[in-house]
C-alpha cells in the first residue's frame, strides 16, 4: 500500500472515503497507542489550525492531572470557510483517529466532537462503526454545534458541552486547567486532530518534510470571491501566495484588486504586497497579516472594496454574542457608519466615526470578535486609501452605478 501525501487523496475522492474499508486502503492500520505520541508532536512542529497556529505539542503536554477532556472543534462559524466540513464530509475516518490518539496520548477521560447540525448523524454513524468492528474504542460524543460565528470560539464550545448556551465567556481560567465542567480540557480543531492522526502513523520526519523549517506540514485553504476554482486545496506552509492564486484559484493575478486572508476576523492585502509573500506567518507578520484558518479571499479590480468590507461587518455586527458592551453597541455602530462611508454618506464624519469606534471596541471584549472587527476594519481603510478618497469626493463610480 502506498500512503498518501498528506491529506489529500482522501478529500479529492469521491467514492465512499467516509467507509472506514476505504479509509483503511488509504491510510492503513492505525498503530498500537503510544504515549509518546505527545513527543512525537512536539517534534513535528505541527501548528493549530483553527486559526491561532499556537504550537499543538505544547498544549498537548500543558494538560495534566486526571479526567482530562478532548475536543474536536468542528463549528466553522466562519462564513468563508469550508476546510472543516469537508473534512468531515471526505474524511471523517482520519479526524476521529487522530481524536482516539490524542485521547490516549492525554489520557483523556471523555471525548466531544462538535459539528455543524447537517453531519451530526454521519459522524455518529462512523463512530458506531467504528466501535462494532473494533477499528477502535474510543467513546465520542458528537454534540451539535450552534448556528453562528462566535459558536466556534473556545469557551462558547466549552459552554455549549455543558448544556449551556454557545456563547463566549469571561475566562477566568486557561481550559487546560478548568475547561469542561471544571477539569483540564484539550480543544483542538477537526484538522489539526487529522494531521496528529498522520504523524502518529508517519513520525515527525515525515511530517517536516514539507512546509518551512519553523512552520512545517501543510495546511488546507479555501479560495473563495473572484476566482475561477473556488473550493478547498491543500498547500505547503511556506508556498508561494501567487502560486496559489494562479495554479490554485486559476487567477489572472491582473484580475486582482486585493486578497482578504484568514477571513472574516483577518486583513486585506493589496495585490502589490503579495508579491513574494508566501502562506505562512513568518512571511505576513511585517504587513500585520497570517494565514489564519486558510481563507483567501480574492476581490477583483472591478469591485469597490469598501462596498465589500461593509457587507462583512454587517454580518460581523449581526453575529456577535451580544452580551458586552463592545459587540452589544459598538460593533453595530460601526456597521452603520461603515455603510455610510462605502455609500458616500457623509463620508468625512463617517471615517472619524470609524477611527473612534474601533479605538473604542478594540482590546475590551468578553472574546476576541471586537478586536477580530477592529483589524479587519483597519486594513480596509488602509489597502482602500484610494477608495475612501473617492467616496470622500462621491466620485467612486462603482457605488455611485449600484445606487442609481
Amino acid at each position: 500500500m502506498t500512503a498518501p501525501t498528506y491529506l489529500a487523496d482522501s478529500l479529492l475522492a469521491q467514492d465512499g472515503t467516509n467507509d472506514l474499508r476505504r479509509h483503511t486502503e488509504l491510510y492503513g492500520a492505525r498503530p498500537p497507542a503510544d504515549e509518546s505520541l505527545v513527543d512525537a508532536v512536539v517534534r513535528s512542529g505541527l501548528l493549530g489550525h483553527g486559526g491561532a497556529a499556537f504550537p499543538t505539542g505544547a498544549k498537548m503536554r500543558s494538560i495534566t492531572g486526571r479526567k482530562a477532556v478532548l475536543v474536536a472543534n468542528a463549528a466553522e462559524g466562519e462564513p468563508l470557510s469550508r476546510k472543516d466540513h469537508l473534512l468531515l464530509d471526505r474524511s471523517v475516518h482520519l479526524v476521529l483517529d487522530g481524536i482516539a490518539a490524542t485521547a490516549s496520548a492525554i489520557r483523556a477521560r471523555d471525548c466531544y466532537l462538535y459539528a455543524p447540525p447537517e453531519r451530526v448523524d454521519a459522524v455518529r454513524a462512523a463512530v458506531d462503526e467504528r466501535r462494532r468492528t473494533r477499528w477502535d474504542r474510543t467513546d465520542v460524543q458528537v454534540i451539535a454545534a450552534a448556528p453562528g460565528f462566535v459558536s466556534g470560539e473556545k469557551s462558547a464550545v466549552i459552554s455549549a458541552i455543558e448544556g449551556g448556551p454557545a456563547l463566549p465567556r469571561d475566562k477566568k481560567a486557561h481550559a487546560s486547567e478548568a475547561g469542561v465542567r471544571g477539569r483540564p480540557t484539550l480543544v483542538l480543531n477537526v484538522e489539526t486532530l487529522a494531521h496528529i492522526a498522520l504523524i502518529e502513523r508517519r513520525g515527525p520526519q515525515w511530517f517536516r518534510s514539507r512546509g518551512t523549517a519553523s512552520e512545517p506540514g501543510t495546511m488546507l485553504v479555501t479560495y473563495s470571491g473572484a476566482v475561477r476554482r473556488p473550493g478547498v486545496a491543500e498547500v505547503p506552509l511556506g508556498a508561494s501566495i501567487e502560486e496559489m492564486l494562479t495554479h490554485g484559484a486559476g487567477v489572472d493575478l491582473r484580475s486582482v484588486r486585493a486578497v482578504l486572508l484568514g477571513g472574516f476576523h483577518g486583513t486585506w492585502v493589496d495585490r502589490d504586497a503579495l508579491t513574494g509573500r508566501t502562506m505562512s506567518q513568518e512571511s505576513l507578520a511585517d504587513i500585520g497579516s497570517r494565514p489564519g484558518a486558510g481563507i483567501v479571499h480574492v476581490l477583483g479590480t472591478g469591485s469597490c472594496g469598501l462596498l465589500a468590507t461593509a457587507e462583512f461587518v454587517r454580518c460581523l455586527a449581526n453575529e456577535s454574542a451580544g452580551q458586552c458592551g463592545p459587540c452589544l453597541n459598538g460593533l453595530p455602530r460601526l456597521a452603520d457608519v461603515f455603510s455610510r462611508l462605502s455609500i458616500g454618506d457623509d463620508a468625512d464624519g463617517a471615517i472619524t466615526e470609524i477611527a473612534r469606534y474601533t479605538r473604542l471596541v478594540d482590546g475590551r471584549g468578553a472574546c476576541h470578535h471586537p478586536d477580530g472587527t477592529a483589524r479587519l476594519i483597519r486594513s480596509a481603510m488602509s489597502v482602500f486609501a484610494q477608495d475612501v478618497h473617492l467616496h470622500r469626493l462621491d466620485t467612486c463610480e462603482i457605488h455611485r452605478g449600484r445606487i442609481r
